[in-house]
């Protein structure tokens, strides 16, 4: 990897596997220097990384658990030093649970569902801002930053609909990731800065493994409107058009990727 790529610098969290996976893929075949963060899986994000490469694209991949300050500052600035200035980050990173109803949920599964899905989002765009606001990151972090950039939250269809007897708790840091998004969208936009959300619906990916429901998308298909669950990949490319010039004048938009549900 040479420092200070010549080519734009998305950071994905959560990118070794799932959207996050199929973003940082997409996202380098169509011209970016990709950052892939993950939190505990290096194998699967060295692997994606090294798959990117193979095709000819730059990327590398990078460890941090976005729930925890310090580790989220390293991650910066090792973006900073290794790839160059930042023009996109894609709020991936987020954890699902076992299925539960509120009465049963215990304080520490609260505090990993909102310390992930949320604090992590909020550090992760602060540190983005203070790179990309016209104001200070010229200032701040040199040549090249300070010019703008694109934010998109990863949310969820859950956000809307609350996901009752599964993981209202879930649901609940989605909205809030909602909510950030209008809000940051609104004080930032003067800076060039655009901030937007994908909330997707059932989508084939391993989280649902992750919290004890493998079989979730199939069994849930007939529920959507287009009869199926949706891809990481679909989930994708609304990612990157929400990052690219085509949608320059498009922020603080949820944009849902749900198959009509």
């Amino acid at each position: 990897m040479h420092p200070h790529s010549t080519l734009p610098v998305l950071l994905v969290t959560g990118g070794g596997r799932g959207i996050g996976a199929a973003t940082a893929r997409l996202a380098a075949q169509r011209g970016y220097a990709v950052a892939v963060n993950y939190a505990h899986n290096a194998g699967a994000a060295e692997q994606l990384v090294a798959e990117i490469q193979a095709q000819g694209g730059q990327a590398m991949a990078l460890q941090a658990d976005i729930a925890d300050e310090a580790q989220v500052l390293h991650l910066f600035a090792t973006v900073d030093a290794q790839l160059g200035p930042l023009y996109g980050l894609v709020n991936n990173a987020g954890v699902v649970d076992a299925p539960s109803r509120v009465e049963h949920m215990d304080l520490a599964r609260l505090q990993r569902m909102f310390n992930i899905n949320v604090i992590g989002s909020f550090l992760c765009a602060r540190e983005a801002v203070r790179r990309m606001g016209t104001s200070q990151g010229e200032r701040n972090f040199g040549a090249g930053y300070g010019r703008g950039g694109a934010i998109v939250n990863v949310s969820s269809a859950a956000s809307r609909l609350g996901s009752p007897g599964q993981y209202v708790d879930y649901a609940a840091a989605k909205g809030a990731i909602d909510s950030m998004t209008l809000g940051l969208a609104r004080e930032v936009a003067a800076d060039g800065i655009r901030v937007n959300a994908v909330r997707p619906g059932l989508i084939e990916t391993d989280i649902h493994a992750s919290g004890g429901l493998p079989d979730r998308v199939r069994d849930l298909a007939g529920s959507v409107p287009m009869q199926r669950g949706g891809t990481a990949l679909e989930v994708a490319q609304a990612i990157l058009w929400l990052l690219s010039p085509e949608a320059s004048y498009t922020t603080a938009a949820l944009v849902d990727v749900s198959g009509g549900r």
